[in-house]
């Protein structure tokens, strides 16, 4: 996922209204702060930097939960059992998703957004049936190297 600062304050408001939702000062938070995010934030992350403005633990975890169930946030487990939110935006309605990569190392994830996955649709292998929902790759970033 690319970063996006083109998601205005109004803008994140019409997501969260159109998606269903109750526009509230702490909804509108945790979204913006997901759609600026380089990579998918855990609650843990999302509440070191909230919770000290103010928001509560509890109503962050609400309104990831919230957010994720209208298809505004795609909701990750990247194999160590920490649930990580990512903005989906203006694209919750389309069908490709990205991988996603985690340092063995340092744990430092990032979005391999100009990765493209694809299935050939004609192979009805019974594995292959399935949409794909989450791909993640492990290994050692550069700065581990």
């Amino acid at each position: 996922m690319v970063p996006s600062n083109e998601y205005t304050e109004d803008a994140i408001q019409a997501m969260i209204r159109e998606a269903g939702l109750r526009c509230t000062t702490s909804r509108t938070t945790v979204l913006a702060r997901l759609a600026r995010a380089n990579a998918p934030l855990s609650h843990a992350d999302l509440s070191e930097e909230l919770v000290p403005r103010g928001f509560d633990q509890a109503t962050i975890y609400r309104n990831l939960t919230d957010l994720t169930e209208v298809g505004l946030l795609n909701r990750l487990d990247l194999g160590d059992h920490i649930w990580r939110f990512e903005f989906r935006g203006d694209h919750h309605h389309d069908e490709g998703e990205h991988p996603h990569f985690m340092c063995v190392d340092c744990g430092e994830i990032s979005c391999l957004a100009e990765v493209e996955i694809t299935m050939n649709r004609q192979d009805k292998s019974p594995a292959l049936v399935a949409e794909i929902s989450e791909i993640f790759l492990k290994g050692r970033c550069a700065k581990c190297g």
